[in-house]
């Protein structure tokens, strides 16, 4: 068995959700400031990330999970699963994004499994609050880790495009940059050359 893990946003689809929330909140230049610091690696992600979810406090629910499911996938994202799966390999998705997001196109993309961030929802709103097990710039390559501990997999491939993706990088076999940040590139074993994600399959 092989494993073959995804960051979501800006890699599987070709947007970061939590800035699709805000400018639909009117708050879009305040979160894409901070997310662009967080996946430079100029600030902590964890930090930058309670940051942000707070911004989207009061924002209706039901437009948010609207929204976080309507996102524009990456040409190639489900070929590239669909190939991945012919290969032998398990494919996930470990997002310091939201689980609206993740667990709707884990089914439209039939994923393995998806790990993300859950917003709180009070009286119907965002009340600017976020949990769940990928809080912290280190988070994708614990869990990752622990995958690899249960797995056992022969052989791993990371594709991601931040700073909070170099930590699972290091635990992989392949290592590709897709839609990357500088800092993610020099990380990587093999950077993307389109926006194209068939593409991982050559670097196989």
């Amino acid at each position: 068995m092989k494993l073959a893990v995804f960051d979501f946003d800006s890699t599987l689809v070709n947007a970061e959700t939590i800035e699709e929330l805000a400018k639909a909140y009117g708050v879009g230049q305040e979160v894409t400031n901070a997310t662009d610091l967080a996946m430079a690696g100029k600030e902590d992600f964890y930090t930058s990330l309670l940051k942000r979810a707070n911004l989207l406090k009061g924002m209706d629910a039901h437009k948010a999970q609207e929204i976080c499911q309507n996102l524009p996938l990456h040409s190639g994202a489900l070929e590239v699963v669909q190939g991945l799966h012919s290969l032998g390999y398990k494919v996930v998705c470990l997002s310091g994004g939201f689980k609206w997001a993740t667990g709707h196109f884990k089914e439209k993309l039939g994923l393995d499994a998806d790990f993300s961030n859950t917003l709180h929802v009070n009286g119907g709103v965002l009340t600017g609050q976020v949990s769940g097990p990928l809080m912290r710039g280190d988070s994708k390559a614990e869990i990752l880790a622990s995958l690899q501990s249960l797995l056992k997999p022969e052989h791993t491939l990371a594709v991601g495009d931040g700073a909070n993706d170099i930590g699972m990088f290091k635990l992989a076999d392949v290592s590709v940059a897709f839609n990357a940040k500088e800092i993610t590139k020099k990380a990587a074993s093999v950077v993307a050359q389109t926006l194209d994600l068939r593409e991982i399959l050559e670097c196989l």
